[in-house]
């Protein structure tokens, strides 16, 4: 006690007067004294524990204020002296209550007497005063608080002000250092008691109040030779930074824990697993989306953290980590759907069979992406920072920015690979992908991010309609490059036929498609494709002709391009009845893959095909006369018979020619090829109702001017059922030492 007496002793040798707030403050609670009897000569001292600067009743004795709870301190100011008060008077006079009515006595140095008298004060004190319970943050936070609210100087009246220190504001930062230690060391753990880490919070939301005010504040340093208060402040505002900075790295590493907590358990709810084809059925407004495996109460918490973190000027690494956490979370999601990161590079080098496995991968990922993964981001973002929009703006766009980028490059890379016909479907599957996500994108991204996602996204489906208009028009390239001078074996189809007609019954399952990327891309022309106008075909009148879209005249270019192209091959063929049969082949192949497809009957049209079926039957016509013409010559009545009677050497030769011709013709188009089964049943009944009415009657007429026996079976080798069963056998494919060996099995 007496270590402390002599402490604030030089203390107040060195300061001439407190500050008035702690004056004011410490008389505020010090009620006034009740008036009391004589006293005794010798009256025991007492002291008020309430009553800080009570005067003393006895004339040689003079209590010390005390200043704090641990010790008394001797009255600083020389204004509050003590009063003797007469001990013949019944009447006490009471302490004046205000500091500025207080006359100023000169200090005098209290002699040993008066020491050993207030040892003797001091030690009653103590006996008397009550428990002091701990300092506590949360009172103490009140005082920062009222602290925080009071009025600043004007910064005209700074010289005026001479900077203090309130006694709070060391222990509130102590009690706040303590707090974040318990933290630290596991002693309290965040999340397990709600109230205590949002009065933590609101700490250290007072701690960045306090740095600001002093940063802020102007300089209350009094006169300019006197450095000390100077140094006080500097000394204040670094140790409160260094708080700050120590509680702001808690909650940074508290708010990635956080993130990763919940990016670990990611883990769509059941009604956020709706897949992008559930999507494209629902509109904006009925779907739901939610947070991506956040729950509700650490949405709350990420928001709280955020905006102390930001509050406290810890923007910038609250956002990185934010950012960070949530494109790994995203990334991991693309993995989890197949995806795979595909520089330009290596899209550029991949063969095409490895490439198109990863291309529904890809459209996946990005219906996904829209849908799904993009809304509950925004969502997300705009809860965890919903009192700073513009914060919450630039992350989302910064997240979209990376991961469509990343998708879209991947969907450039394949429009610039090397065109060949069979990346045509799959890339029109991807333009396809990119025009359905575009309408979406106004109602899934904030008004900025969408045009800008939009842009992108339409720069890269343009570069696959391109791609995909350039791939069809290569199918003129194509046909004309098919100059091949062996023709197909039995006049059966061309491959060349197959797979034109092939390709284009698939492509105009994207019909719509085409259409539109026709339109858009209609000014693209290549050289090689535009050798010969672009018509409409005769049928169709001058509107018509005019009406007709930019794909139809390229389908009807490479039809007019594909007979071209037979009508040379048939000419390969020495055979001009096989030249026919190879026509009629193909031609019937044509007629039959498109009226089985619906789009490309369309866009050809019925007359288109009438005209088409009129060809086939001109060459089934031409066919006839250049195999049975001459055969049915042997079997005329001419030059047989002279005034009614028949010439037998005559008849003998048509017999023989007969037979060798039918011999000759059954033995070579038995090995023709006509795969179309009606087609080669309307050959066949064909030729029947040509050659066996005729034989039949031939042979009914003349068969008995030969002799039975050996003349007989030598010119009269076949019977009409033989020659039905030979005409049965065209047209199979087979040869003809095969079906003789299968004749005498």
């Amino acid at each position: 006690m007496e270590k402390n007496l002599s402490e604030h002793s030089k203390s107040f040798s060195h300061k001439e007067q407190d500050t008035a707030n702690d004056t004011e403050s410490l008389k505020s609670s010090v009620p006034a004294p009740a008036p009391e009897p004589e006293a005794d000569p010798e009256p025991e001292p007492v002291v008020d524990s309430t009553k800080p600067n009570e005067e003393s009743k006895n004339d040689d004795h003079v209590e010390e204020k005390p200043k704090n709870d641990d010790h008394v301190e001797e009255n600083p100011k020389n204004d509050d002296h003590v009063e003797e008060k007469p001990k013949a008077d019944d009447h006490v006079e009471e302490e004046p209550k205000n500091d500025d009515h207080v006359e100023e006595e000169p200090h005098q140095e209290p002699t040993d007497h008066n020491n050993e008298d207030a040892d003797a004060d001091a030690d009653a004190t103590v006996e008397v005063l009550p428990e002091i319970p701990p300092p506590n943050l949360e009172k103490v936070s009140e005082d920062i608080d009222q602290f925080l609210i009071s009025p600043q100087p004007k910064k005209e009246e700074d010289k005026q002000y001479t900077f203090e220190i309130p006694d709070f504001l060391p222990l509130f930062l102590e009690l706040l250092e303590q707090k974040i230690s318990k933290y630290e060391t596991g002693e309290a753990k965040w999340g397990d008691l709600a109230e205590e880490d949002s009065f933590f919070l609101e700490s250290v939301n007072r701690v960045s109040k306090l740095l600001r005010s002093f940063t802020e504040s102007p300089n209350r340093e009094g006169k300019e030779e006197d450095e000390e208060p100077k140094g006080k402040k500097e000394l204040l505002i670094n140790s409160i930074g260094s708080i700050q900075q120590r509680a702001l790295s808690f909650l940074e590493e508290q708010f990635r824990l956080l993130l990763e907590e919940s990016r670990h358990h990611n883990k769509l709810t059941p009604k956020g697993k709706q897949t992008a084809e559930s999507f494209e059925s629902e509109s904006p407004s009925e779907t739901v989306i939610d947070f991506p495996s956040f729950t509700e109460e650490t949405v709350t918490n990420l928001s709280k953290i955020a905006k102390e973190m930001i509050a406290g000027g810890y923007e910038k690494e609250c956002c990185q980590v934010f950012a960070l956490s949530r494109r790994h979370a995203f990334e991991e999601n693309l993995h989890k759907q197949g995806y795979e990161k595909i520089s330009i590079d290596e899209v550029q080098r991949m063969q095409w069979e490895t490439l198109e496995r990863e291309i529904p991968t890809w459209i996946n990922t990005f219906k996904e992406s829209i849908t799904v993964w993009f809304p509950g981001e925004r969502k997300l973002t705009e809860s965890v920072f919903s009192d700073e929009p513009s914060t919450a703006a630039s992350l989302f766009e910064m997240l979209y920015c990376c991961i469509t980028i990343q998708l879209l490059n991947f969907a450039e890379s394949v429009a610039m690979t090397k065109r060949a016909g069979e990346k045509l479907f799959k890339l029109l599957d991807m333009y396809e992908t990119l025009r359905d996500a575009i309408p979406n994108m106004d109602n899934s991204f904030p008004d900025g991010c969408a045009m800008e996602l939009k842009t992108e996204t339409t720069s890269a489906k343009c570069r696959l309609g391109e791609a995909a208009v350039l791939i069809f028009c290569d199918l003129e390239n194509s046909i004309k490059a098919e100059i091949g001078k062996t023709p197909v074996a039995g006049g059966a189809v061309h491959p060349l036929t197959r797979y034109i007609m092939n390709y284009l019954r698939l492509a105009c399952e994207y019909k719509d498609t085409l259409e539109e990327v026709f339109k858009v891309h209609s000014k693209i022309e290549r050289a090689d494709s535009t050798s010969r106008p672009r018509h409409a075909p005769e049928n169709q009148n001058q509107n018509d002709k005019e009406d007709m879209s930019p794909f139809a005249a390229q389908l009807m270019r490479v039809m007019e391009l594909l007979d071209e192209n037979l009508e040379g091959k048939a000419k390969l063929y020495k055979d001009v009845a096989l030249s026919c049969i190879f026509m009629m082949n193909n031609g019937r192949y044509i007629v039959q893959k498109i009226k089985g497809s619906t789009e490309i009957y369309q866009v050809m049209g019925e007359t288109w095909c009438r005209k088409r079926s009129t060809g086939l039957r001109t060459y089934h016509k031409n066919y006839q006369v250049e195999t049975w013409s001459k055969i049915l010559s042997y079997l005329s009545l001419k030059g047989l018979s002279d005034y009614g009677k028949v010439h037998k050497p005559a008849l003998k030769e048509r017999f023989k020619c007969f037979n060798a011709l039918f011999e000759e013709i059954h033995k070579t188009q038995c090995a023709w090829v006509v795969s179309d089964e009606q087609l080669q049943t309307e050959l066949r009944v064909s030729v029947s109702a040509l050659v066996i009415p005729a034989y039949r009657s031939f042979l009914g007429r003349y068969g008995q001017y030969l002799d039975p026996g050996r003349q007989t079976e030598k010119y009269m080798k076949y019977q009409v059922e033989d020659i039905e069963t030979c005409i049965d056998e065209l047209f199979d494919g087979t040869p003809h030492h095969l079906i003789a060996a299968r004749k005498k099995a």
